[in-house]
């Protein structure tokens, strides 16, 4: 069916590029639309790629179908407007969809919830404007090839323009729109870059007005309401919400302390204990490491903290000790932004913009104290959970020295993740305690080579005259107990922390969800409704 514009090959090779850029803008917004949810693990991500692979390939198959049946461009172009206009539509739902589906889920399945939900999700969110915009190649093909002698050449044209588009698709939110403008606005730009492609085939042809009107109105309402929606919708007290290169993130604050979170369902990253006291988290079991150390057998201690966040525990333990010189290493540039922001993390306090990992490779400098809390959202970079990395931290480590990481998930018995980051921190250090963080499901390691810290830590302790202080190491001391190694160790060519943490945080889900599942047993939706309010 002819039309004037589709006479100038140009054109077709636009509707390729923008829609190969646009799939990848919708599979990366994807990704940093579910982490403050669900985490921006490997495990995540192949859920969305499949998904999406799933959603293109259907597309594939229903876009040639139809353009051989009904070789109209009017329904492609129409397909594309309806994919601009879903898109345009997630930031204002997509967020409300997952928090409904998560909850429907937790009532639904008995295992892998996170998983399950997020695949739902995904699904639910992201089938149907790929699915269209995966007919585009098929359909595009129909309208360009004019004979079969230049059939190659025009197909690969084709191609390359959805290949060229797709890199720019990957590269833009990535490091343009996500970390300036955010996930919601990544969304809403690539949907307008759809809907003005779809509104010049349909004016230029004088054809479809009203439905290209109307769909514009629509996601120009969506620009309205989605661009102001937060994450974490039903909280009141967010001082600030942004995203970075890494990140969601996440500051609240009351009149007690100040919090920051990567993720809105789970977990504190760090915090500031407005009144210079102890944070009653595992920051305050980690302060134990110094006595370890020798705090008062030395002039000072050098501490680097892998996972600096906004510097909590150099922060605290600057509040009580005077004979520490701390070095941070954070890979996320405005977390570091917002620890000096909102976390009052002196300025004195240098912190590298790197790595942990990479750090410890390119560094000569040993230390007396290295505590490792490298969580990205809810997850353990794998390559800071093998035994080639904890190998790093030993070689990095001053003779007496010690490291304290922290271990957030205290779940899953013996074949959890925190026996395997146990066994394996064991396989390198042959002095390694363990502590439970009361009150939450953390847990502290120590780990040591050649010396008895537990020792060394009791006789610093009786130097100690702050009796607060005092009270909490000897609190911490009865808790002790030295690990027990198996032989559940990480490398580098095998380390499953994302399956592993990823069940911990389905034991802690459900754990949480029993109460409300009698309820829901007993009493039924209203009855659960009633105890949410």
């Amino acid at each position: 069916m002819e039309r004037k514009i589709l006479k100038n090959k140009i054109y077709l090779y636009l509707t390729e590029f923008f829609a190969g850029m646009s799939v990848m803008a919708a599979e990366l917004g994807a990704s940093r639309l579910l982490a403050p949810y669900f985490s921006s693990s490997q495990i995540v991500w192949t859920i969305i790629i499949g998904t999406i692979m799933i959603a293109m390939a259907l597309g594939n198959i229903y876009g040639g179908r139809t353009a051989d049946k009904n070789p109209d461009p009017d329904r492609l172009y129409l397909r594309i407007t309806a994919a601009a206009v879903w898109l345009a539509a997630i930031p204002v739902l997509g967020k409300y969809v997952i928090v409904g589906i998560s909850g429907v889920m937790i009532f639904a399945v008995n295992s892998n919830l996170l998983i399950w939900a997020a695949f739902a999700a995904c699904m639910v969110i992201f089938v149907f404007p790929l699915f269209l915009l995966g007919t585009v190649t098929p359909s595009l093909v129909k309208y360009s090839v004019d004979s079969l002698d230049k059939s190659g050449g025009t197909v690969g044209l084709l191609n390359a323009s959805n290949t060229i588009g797709s890199i720019i698709g990957t590269f833009v939110p990535t490091f343009v729109t996500i970390p300036t403008v955010g996930t919601s606005a990544t969304f809403l730009i690539f949907a307008g870059i759809l809907l003005a492609l779809s509104a010049i085939y349909f004016f230029s042809e004088k054809r479809k007005l009203l439905q290209i009107s109307l769909a514009i109105a629509a996601a120009l309402l969506c620009c309205v309401f989605g661009a102001v929606s937060s994450f974490a919708f039903w909280q009141d007290d967010i001082e600030y919400e942004g995203e970075s290169v890494y990140n969601y993130l996440q500051v609240t604050e009351d009149e007690d302390e100040v919090i920051l979170s990567t993720n809105v369902l789970f977990g504190v990253q760090s915090m500031l204990e407005k009144s210079g006291g102890l944070t009653g988290m595992y920051y305050d079991y980690a302060m134990a490491a110094p006595y370890m150390a020798g705090l008062y057998e030395k002039d000072g201690l050098d501490v680097l903290i892998l996972g600096m966040g906004t510097g909590t525990y150099a922060t605290q333990c600057s509040n009580y000790f005077d004979n520490l010189n701390f070095e941070g290493v954070e890979i996320d540039e405005k977390i570091i932004a917002l620890s000096r922001e909102y976390f009052r993390l002196p300025e004195t306090v240098g912190v590298t913009l790197y790595d942990g990992r990479a750090f410890l490779n390119a560094a000569d400098k040993k230390y007396d104290v290295i505590m490792v809390d490298a969580y990205q959202d809810i997850t353990i970079p794998f390559q800071m959970s093998t035994v080639e990395f904890f190998t790093l931290v030993k070689d990095h480590l001053n003779e007496g020295g010690v490291m304290v990481m922290n271990m957030n998930m205290n779940s899953g018995g013996e074949n959890g993740i925190n026996a395997y980051l146990s066994d394996t921190v064991s396989a390198v250090f042959d002095s390694v305690y363990t502590v439970d963080v009361s009150r939450t499901s953390n847990v502290e390691l120590f780990a040591a080579n050649g010396f008895d810290m537990i020792k060394r830590m009791s006789e610093n302790v009786e130097k100690e005259d702050d009796p607060e202080l005092r009270a909490l190491m000897e609190r911490i001391s009865s808790g002790l107990q030295k690990y027990s190694a198996g032989e559940r160790v990480m490398t580098d060519d095998r380390a499953p922390v994302e399956l592993l943490g990823i069940r911990a945080i389905d034991a802690l889900i459900f754990d949480q969800a029993e109460y409300y599942k009698a309820v829901f047993r007993a009493y039924g939706f209203k009855g659960l409704i009633s105890s949410l309010s």
